[in-house]
């Protein structure tokens, strides 16, 4: 482990253990010419303004023009931000990703008549042009989108306006990646050998598995007291944050937020408190496992620094990511042929950028391009949790590389609410396929203790996050100030609630909230929960040999954005507009924590 804790500088990655960004771009160079000839020809929107009720080729060269202008605005902020994420101190990259960004807010404001003058246009008109001009059945979703969107969009000129908007109020989310991953420091911490251990966001969960109680305690406490230091900050840019949602809901005449970002991904309101009241009906499971815990680690307190802490000793074995990689691939097996062979690829050919180095971005990621191959960035520690985040991320991958290969541009990008499923069933093989290849009791324990905090981390946690974020939307809208104490508070109440009377919620957890990147996209968390319920059921039908499920898992993953994220669902026999999904999640941790208890 102690190998895993010394950062590294970028120079000292082996290159074959960072993923190739000039498979985007050749270099630097190539993305400045590409921005300045985007940047020229942005302008071109103007020529086609006013005139897409013309003539059905004048609708097929706009929408194909707004498409060429999208794919290489994309394409300069992907190669600018995945080069920034390698190291966010180098202030070159945060720039080209700053003006890639400010480019498209320019070709959203350039743009923004599109839809306002397509929705101007007789359906009749629209209807005809289609039947005359077959390849414009390439954007039939894209105008069922805009369709549906009728009652929230504004005139043109209103439009511009909001579109000029976005690159100024989109400060609060800057500030606080700004601040999460290049400025914040944490207090190393020493274990019993006197050793320094660094407390890093790479770090922190590895410190939050060891097996030392104080270790645990020490890095607990040097992470929350530097959150802590800056809590009014902190809070004032997340109310910053919540006020920018509401404005936009508000000018595009949605009754809340939370109405104005399900919307986007066409997803019922009722998904959302359905999955909250399922959770709440079942939170004496989480209590009994906090129990169980507790008994396990034999405490006579269980604390939120012991929740991570491996309930089975000795088994958190040094994983190198070349084993990593086997487990990965042999746990896939029954996903077929193709799809481990895709793997091999991704592993063999630098999709993935490794390891941890200094200033690079915490966490992990799967991103891209759309016509090159998908990347994955990991902080790999060598241990289990690693092998699972490895999974998880070439979940995402493969779902993007089937998308893109069965879609068009238009209609590739699948939408978040579907985005956690494919990650979440490579998860679920893998843990399935390790409890099935061990016959050591200690190892399917501390297996059986992995699969339950994956509940634990996933749908109770993350559905925690999501009703945390509906409170303080609801509250912010009902005009109360976001103040440091008062998220406190609710976040505090909020942990005893899920954990139950067992669990000794330490004040220093009331500073969570603070530290959580996704609370700057509102309303995202809650699809984590609500992947991983569907993930559960797919996986669980795949493995009991259900070939239709199968078959209809890859319709899933090859159909994009072609149809509403819940159709989608049902190709797999998973219906998420039922609260079934869920509830057959908690079942299975359920079973679960009746084996680690036989054990």
């Amino acid at each position: 482990m102690d190998g895993g804790m010394i950062v590294r500088k970028r120079e000292e990655i082996p290159v074959s253990s960072t993923w190739n960004m000039a498979d985007i771009l050749p270099s630097d160079e190539r993305w400045e010419e590409l921005y300045e000839e985007t940047e020229q020809s942005v302008i071109q929107y103007e020529d086609y303004r006013g005139h897409l009720g013309d003539s059905a080729q004048n609708l097929w060269d706009a929408l194909q023009f707004d498409e060429k202008i999208s794919y290489k605005i994309e394409t300069l902020y992907v190669y600018g931000k995945q080069r920034s994420d390698e190291n966010t101190k180098d202030s070159r990259y945060q720039q080209m990703a700053a003006r890639a960004q400010a480019l498209s807010y320019k070709a959203a404001g350039l743009s923004s008549w599109m839809i306002p003058e397509i929705l101007g246009m007789d359906e009749n008109l629209l209807e005809s042009f289609r039947k005359e001009l077959s390849q414009l059945s390439r954007y039939d979703r894209t105008f069922q989108i805009i369709l549906a969107k009728k009652a929230h969009t504004l005139s043109a000129e209103m439009e511009e306006l909001l579109a000029a908007s976005m690159e100024a109020t989109q400060s609060p989310a800057q500030i606080f990646n700004l601040f999460n991953n290049a400025d914040i420091r944490f207090e190393p911490v020493t274990d019993r050998a006197g050793r320094e251990l660094p407390v890093t966001h790479g770090t922190y969960i590895s410190l939050m598995e060891h097996e030392d109680r104080q270790v645990r305690k020490a890095a607990f406490e040097s992470l929350y007291k530097s959150y802590g230091q800056f809590s009014n900050t902190l809070a004032a840019v997340l109310d910053a944050n919540v006020k920018q949602a509401a404005y936009y809901a508000k000018a595009r005449k949605y009754p809340s937020s939370r109405a104005y970002y399900l919307a986007e991904n066409e997803i019922p309101e009722t998904v959302y408190d359905q999955l909250i009241e399922a959770v709440h009906q079942e939170l004496l499971l989480l209590h009994e496992y906090v129990a169980i815990r507790k008994k396990a680690l034999n405490l006579e307190e269980i604390h939120m620094y012991d929740l991570y802490a491996p309930l089975v000793a000795d088994s958190s074995r040094s994983i190198p990511f070349e084993e990593g990689k086997t487990m990965v691939l042999e746990a896939l097996a029954p996903l077929g042929e193709e799809y481990v062979s895709l793997l091999s690829q991704g592993f063999d050919n630098r999709w993935i950028d490794v390891y941890e180095n200094e200033g690079k971005r915490s966490g992990a990621y799967s991103w891209g391009v759309y016509g090159v191959h998908p990347y994955v960035l990991l902080n790999y520690n060598d241990n289990l949790n690693s092998v699972f985040t490895l999974a998880h991320e070439m979940g995402h991958a493969l779902h993007s590389w089937y998308s893109n290969h069965s879609q068009s541009y238009a209609d590739a990008g699948y939408k978040i609410f579907v985005a956690e499923v494919a990650s979440t069933c490579n998860e679920a093989f893998l843990i399935r396929y390790l409890l099935n290849t061990t016959e050591d009791k200690k190892e399917k324990a501390y297996l059986l203790n992995h699969f339950m905090e994956s509940f634990r981390g996933t749908l109770f946690r993350q559905t925690m996050f999501a009703e945390f974020e509906r409170e303080i939307h609801r509250r912010s809208q009902a005009g109360e100030a976001l103040t440091a104490q008062l998220l406190q508070e609710l976040y505090h109440g909020l942990n005893e609630k899920y954990f139950g009377p067992e669990m000794v919620v330490d004040r220093q957890i009331d500073f969570e909230w603070s530290r959580i990147p996704h609370f700057y996209t509102p309303f995202y968390v809650y699809q984590y929960a609500t992947g991983f319920s569907a993930a559960i059921a797919i996986s669980s039908r795949i493995l009991a040999g259900d070939r239709e499920v199968l078959e209809g898992y890859f319709q899933f993953l090859k159909g994009g954005n072609s149809m509403p994220p819940i159709d989608l669902l049902k190709l797999c026999k998973v219906d998420m507009s039922t609260s079934l999904p869920v509830k057959e999640a908690l079942g299975v941790f359920k079973q679960t924590l009746e084996e680690f208890k036989n054990l």
